[in-house]
Parts: C-alpha cells; structure tokens; sequence
C-alpha cells in the first residue's frame, strides 16, 4: 500500500516533469519592481486616501469584524460599502462578502439545487466551477461564448430553473462576453443569467453590465471582487433585493463566513470614491493595453491583462524569469489554469505604474518576446 508520504513525493515529481511546479515567492514591501503581475489595475491599493481609508476603518472598528453578519459582524461600514456599489453599478441592492470567490460560491449554491440545471461556459473561474459543482444541479459545459450552445442547453432544462454562468472579460483570453445575446437568451428561456465581473468593474467604469444597459434587469446577477480595480479584498453580490434577502438567509458561503474585516471594507469605499473622481482612470489602462498589445504583436483584450502565449509551461516560466531579471513581474498561466491548455505569460496593465517605470517595462517585455521568438513558433 502507498504511503500518504510516498502519494505525495509522486505527485511532485509529476509536477516537476511537467514543468507545472509552483511556490510561494514573499515580497518585500518595496522591492524595486515594476509590478504588472498582480490585479491592482487602477493602482488603488497604494492610493494614499484609501490607504488612510482603510487606516480609519481598522483604528475605529477594530482589526476585524468580530463575528459573522449575522451575529454582530454587520458594520455601518458594510452597509455603506454596499450602497455605494448598487450605487455606482446602477444595481438595486449589493451584498458584501469576504471574497470574490466567496460571492461566486453563495450566489450559485444558494440559487442551484438537485433539480437545477446550471448552463456554464467552457472558461469560466475556478470559483464558479467550484460553485456549481457543490450546487449539486445538472451541469452542461458549453463552448466558450457560443450564444447557440447556451439557447439548445436551456431547451433542455424541461421546466426547471436554469442559471446561466459567464463572465463580462474572461482573466485569460481577455475576451467580452456576449452578454447581451445571453441575458436575450436567459429572458426568453426564462433563466437567470449570472455574471462576474471580476474583470469588468473599474477596467469599465461601473463595468460591463452597466455600459450594456443590462443593469437591473431582475434576471440579470453580477458578481464582483473588490482585490482588483478597487485595490482591497472582499466580494460582492449585486442584484434585486429580493435575491439579496434569499442569501442573507440561505447562502452557506455568506451566513457561516465572519465579516468583511474594516480595513478592507473601508479601502473599497474610498477606492468607489476615487473612481468616481478620477474616470481617466480605466482610460489610461485602456490606452496602455493597446500599446502594450501592439508592441507585442498581440490583439489588444477587453480588460487589462494582455496574455503572450508561449509553446510549452518550461518556456513560459523561462520568460518569465528574463524579466524578472530585468525587474518586470509578469504572472505565468500554465495547466490546469487556462481553460485552453496553452501556457501564456499574464502581462497586468496598471494605471498605478509611473509613465518611467512603464516605459521601462515595454522596454523589457518587447525584448523578452523577441528572446522567446523561435520558441514561440
């Protein structure tokens, strides 16, 4: 019989082979590189008055919430975080929770049961899958983005309820979903159309859903995170109130979770403040994604991550460590992480990066392209 130990080093050693190792790299607090591997697309998290947001919120209200929401975890801050999303998303009412992949968890568990089906495009985040999967509903995997595939897999769903699940940008490919098409779909069909905008919100203003006039519309859910554009932590649900209240009351994920600790809570706040003062914002990563795209002879993505596909995991990790030699932090997508099984490097466009260190940066990851060209073909 196999040891837990002699299961484990075999699996190492799987990974090592495939070029699939990954560890856990610590970085000082003000180490010299240019970050573009992170999410901090509008560079809020170092803003100085969300920063002091955040600062306020810990030295009023403590390290953290103390309990879950439903006990004595539900801040005045909570409440106010919430109001100013609906607000800003153009959404009737807004949830909070402690992550993003939390808030893809309650939503689909809460709404999916045994006699669900669950139509799910091919790329959707882990957390989704996940979700699904625990929802313990039918389950039919679609091709990725395809308006038809989702209108047969409804046709199916013979009087049950049915959830839609897609993203506004998709983190990989960097694609729009046609979303639309889909909420046209979810309405005749009589589904439920959930979209996470992890990707969307602040990259797009109040996001995706918002600039589609899709806001508000009571068979059309948003998720979102609060660690990328608005450079916190912390998840959200936005939608009608009545989905609100059936959570709150429902949602495993949410109700046996503690609160959204205050410094997040407060940074997110501000960090809707700034956004609402600063819109040139998600311009500037607009118009740095394209530069970027260009340079690198890629088509320019939806939403602020530019992906450079690469032949094998070895050699995306091989250019990845040329610029980090260079002082550039880029991330590295391998398998199982791409839905499509190609390793890619994961270039972050920030609004945060000074106009020096960003040019330096093209500078680095042009010759990095260029170093991997051959074995790229």
């Amino acid at each position: 019989m196999t040891t837990w130990q002699e299961w484990l080093a075999q699996q190492a050693v799987r990974r090592d082979d495939a070029g699939l190792r990954r560890s856990l790299v610590p970085r000082g607090r003000a180490d010299g590189f240019v970050d573009l591997a992170g999410n901090d697309y509008l560079g809020l998290s170092r803003d100085p008055d969300v920063v002091a947001a955040a600062a306020e919120a810990a030295t009023t209200w403590g390290a953290g919430a103390g309990a879950s929401r439903l006990v004595t975890g539900t801040l005045d801050l909570h409440a106010d975080l919430e109001h100013a999303l609906a607000t800003y998303t153009g959404q009737p009412a807004a949830l909070v929770t402690s992550s993003g992949y939390a808030a893809n968890l309650a939503v689909v568990t809460a709404l999916a049961d045994r006699d669900c089906l669950l139509v799910s495009d091919a790329h959707i985040h882990a957390s989704l899958v996940d979700a699904a999967r625990l929802s313990r509903a039918e389950i039919a995997v679609v091709p990725h983005s395809d308006v038809e595939a989702v209108r047969r897999a409804l046709s199916s769903a013979g009087g049950r309820r049915a959830l839609v699940l897609a993203e506004s940008i998709y983190s990989v490919l960097g694609d729009e979903a046609p979303l639309v098409e889909l909420a046209g779909v979810c309405a005749s069909a009589g589904a439920m159309l959930v979209v996470d905008e992890a990707h969307g919100l602040g990259v797009h203003g109040p996001g995706v859903v918002r600039r589609l006039s899709l806001n508000g519309l009571p068979h059309v859910v948003v998720t979102a995170t609060l660690s990328k554009s608005l450079g916190s932590q912390g998840g959200a649900v936005l939608g009608p109130p009545e989905l609100v209240d059936h959570l709150v009351n429902t949602a495993r994920p949410f109700i046996f979770d503690t609160a959204l600790a205050p410094a997040a809570a407060g940074a997110a706040l501000a960090a809707l403040g700034v956004l609402h003062d600063r819109p040139e914002l998600p311009a500037l990563v607009r118009t740095r994604v394209d530069d970027l795209a260009a340079a690198l002879g890629v088509e320019p993505p939806a939403g602020a991550v530019v992906s450079l596909p690469m032949p094998t995991p070895q050699a995306a990790v091989a250019a990845q460590a040329a610029a980090r030699a260079q002082g550039v932090l880029v991330g590295c997508f391998r398998p199982p992480s791409v839905p499509d099984g190609i390793s890619r490097l994961r270039i972050t466009v920030s609004a945060g990066v000074p106009d020096a260190e960003w040019a330096r940066a093209l500078t680095v990851l042009v010759g990095v392209a260029k170093d991997h060209s051959e074995e790229r073909r």
